[in-house]
């Protein structure tokens, strides 16, 4: 029998038009004049705009600009026009060699922008400012970071230069983020707070109190009533007169995931009991004067003021009953909660988003508290909150590359020889082509099923040859497309480690917007779920904000320039959680200031993501044995010193994807710790001896 080849010539169902329904894109009614004349009538950076939803969750530091790239408006609603900063100018800055004026770092890429973390505090602060001030609230406000959120050198000083005039503070919650506090605060205000919180032994507890010492404004926060036996007896043996505070467990309680932490049954605090039993003993001790500060935490990500209001109102009558009981109460520290939007929906029934503004926010705390405290005729505390998610978000990018895509192949004209096929299957062909000549679509998907299944035993039982299978495959995907049935959808290959960068989202489901940093003048005409680098199922994104399974992507250009992805909303956490699944390290870093210069922005440092030597040290592996094992080895066999070389230079680049050749030597340590890539061959025999130099033990 002759050979039939892979098609399909009835008349069919061309495929639905691609859409974005789900995303709410209801598109501009009129196109700028611009997109008309560019050649792209049918889409603006506006659609894209609307598309990823950036005006919802990117307000008021992110933006698309005409040119189709996200730009970063550093001073927020105060940004003026000529001081956004081109994020792709960025990258390419960074990513670039030196010898075309870059600084050669490799990707993914943290992009961090100190301008909006000053923003970002002094948007805080200036809510609670106006909150009390229009509410006749006697007390300030003085809010501190928790440097859990992100323990970076460069964030916590960043924060505490930034915040030294609004007596911002820090938090901190084991012993080297309370020396990490310690340190810092020794160039901040003098009045600002270090909250101690965490569980406490007595090695941390005589750290708080040399801090205080030290003439640093710390408070020892009590998790655990066994805590102040060792605030007592340690500070009687240092003679220091501690200031204390006590974290309330509240009955408030919301159900979101993150309210998992507050509640009767929450992790940590004390509850009325235990806190009656702290008063009674710091009375006996003639240390009740000691007891200034109460604080609590109702769960990251509150979702609504009225949540809010109900937590604070419960904590502030606390605060009035311990006042009453005789403690030297000063401060109520309302914790974190402060949530951010993720998804741009401005939802109260999402992990992801949250129904207030930034001011709405300060004003419900505050009229919470004043409503209680001259209901009990108390004095107003000051007012502490600890929005370490809400300060440092925003600041931070990461930007990573998309290095290929995969998807079903598209059809060939694969010849199938029918008279190789069984019995079964040979029927169901023929049922299959007279199906598909009638344009019978439910019949004819149908059979195309059951011929693949029968197919597949008939391979798996050895009766078939691979030849045929695949041409077997190729007709049932003609057909799946031709009636516009099959997954559009690719898998676009990134250049990245989700357990590394992301692992909020492996870790508990956390969503963060991500999309494409340029070519948003141009309509995304693909869908695409994200594979990262590791050898693990799970090391995928495939779920998005606005409840999406894909994003809207475009083609890869290959030799046309880079396709580069950004995750926005990232700055606080996933640093700090990160592992080294397949030994992947964290990316470089960058810092940028907005600036009035040609480009309009300045970088300000630089640094390489961890080698693969850096984290084979993690491990407990020793790289520098390890290539003189490996270097013996190669002149034993081999004798080549360019092998030696490129050992040498593999221990030290980064483990992630790299642009250049592979197995060459294209990172070297320069003057000032930097690493820079060299594409000519010409340096190579400078660069390879400098890295001989450096690995000879």
């Amino acid at each position: 029998m002759t050979a039939f080849a892979c098609c399909v010539d009835a008349p069919v169902v061309p495929p639905h038009p691609y859409a974005f329904t789900s995303w709410d894109s209801a598109l501009p009614a009129d196109l700028p004049p611009t997109a008309a004349a560019s050649g792209h009538a049918a889409w603006s950076p506006a659609h894209s705009e609307m598309l990823y939803r950036v005006d919802g969750w990117g307000a008021p530091y992110f933006a698309v600009n005409s040119n189709g790239n996200i730009t970063i408006r550093p001073f927020g609603d105060g940004t003026l026009g000529h001081q956004e900063i081109d994020l792709l100018k960025v990258v390419k800055k960074a990513s670039d060699p030196k010898s075309s004026g870059g600084l050669g770092l490799q990707l993914p890429l943290v992009v961090r922008f100190p301008d909006v973390l000053k923003n970002r505090l002094e948007s805080i602060h200036s809510s609670f400012n106006f909150a009390i001030e229009s509410q006749g609230y006697y007390a300030h406000y003085q809010g501190v970071y928790p440097v859990k959120c992100n323990q970076d050198k460069y964030v916590v000083e960043d924060i505490v230069k930034f915040g030294s005039g609004l007596r911002f503070g820090l938090e901190a919650g084991s012993k080297p983020e309370l020396l990490l506090a310690m340190s810092c605060l020794c160039n901040g205000s003098p009045e600002a707070l270090l909250v101690c919180n965490g569980f406490k032994d007595v090695e941390y507890i005589s750290l708080a109190l040399v801090a205080r010492k030290l003439h640093l404004n710390t408070v020892i926060v009590l998790e655990q009533e066994e805590e102040l036996d060792i605030v007592i007896e340690v500070s009687k043996r240092l003679c220091v007169r501690p200031v204390i505070g006590v974290r309330a467990k509240l009955r408030t309680k919301h159900s979101g995931h993150f309210g998992s932490t507050s509640g009767e049954k929450g992790k940590f605090g004390l509850t009325t009991i235990q806190l009656l039993r702290v008063v009674q003993k710091l009375s006996q001790y003639e240390m009740l004067d000691c007891l200034q500060l109460l604080h609590f935490h109702i769960g990251s990500q509150i979702p609504t003021t009225s949540l809010l209001a109900d937590g604070v109102g419960e904590a502030a009558q606390i605060y009035c009953e311990l006042v009453r009981l005789g403690a030297g109460m000063k401060v109520i520290d309302i914790g974190g909660g402060l949530g951010i939007d993720y998804d741009g929906s401005k939802s109260p029934d999402s992990d992801l988003s949250v129904a207030y503004s930034l001011q709405e926010y300060a004003s419900a705390v505050v009229q919470s508290i004043r409503l209680v405290c001259d209901r009990k005729a108390v004095k107003h505390p000051v007012i502490c909150s600890e929005s370490g998610r809400a300060i440092v978000s925003h600041h931070s990018i990461l930007v990573f590359e998309a290095v290929s895509t995969s998807c079903h192949d598209s059809p060939q004209n694969s010849s199938l020889v029918v008279d190789r096929l069984s019995g079964e299957a040979l029927a169901d062909y023929h049922s299959l082509s007279a199906a598909a000549m009638s344009n019978e679509y439910d019949t004819c998907l149908h059979y195309a099923e059951q011929l693949k299944e029968r197919c597949i035993d008939e391979f798996k039982e050895g009766s078939l040859e691979m030849e045929q299978l695949a041409a077997v495959d190729a007709l049932c995907e003609l057909l799946l497309n031709a009636f516009g049935v099959s997954d559009p959808t690719r898998t676009y290959h990134v250049n990245l480690s989700v357990f590394t960068s992301v692992p909020d989202f492996w870790g508990i489901g956390q969503l963060f917007p991500i999309i494409p940093i340029h070519r948003l003048d141009e309509k995304p005409t693909m869908r695409g779920i994200l594979s990262d680098l590791t050898c693990d199922s799970d090391g995928k994104i495939d779920k998005f904000i606005g409840g999406e399974s894909s994003l809207p992507l475009h083609e890869l250009q290959g030799g046309a320039g880079a396709y580069y992805l950004g995750m926005f909303l990232g700055g606080a956490y996933e640093e700090a959680l990160g592992g080294f699944h397949n030994l992947f390290g964290g990316p470089s870093v960058v810092r940028v200031l907005q600036s009035d210069g040609p480009h309009g922005f300045a970088v300000t440092s630089a640094y390489p993501g961890p080698s693969c030597g850096d984290v084979l040290r993690v491990m407990q592996h020793e790289p520098e044995l390890m290539f003189q094992a490996l270097k013996h080895r190669v002149e034993e066999f081999s004798g080549g010193s360019a092998l030696v070389h490129a050992l040498a230079c593999s221990f030290n680049n980064m483990p992630y994807l790299s642009s250049t050749a592979s197995f060459s030597c294209s990172l070297t340590a320069g003057n000032n710790g930097y690493y820079y890539g060299h594409d000519d061959d010409e340096n190579y025999a400078a660069v390879a001896a400098e890295e001989e130099d450096q690995w000879s033990y």
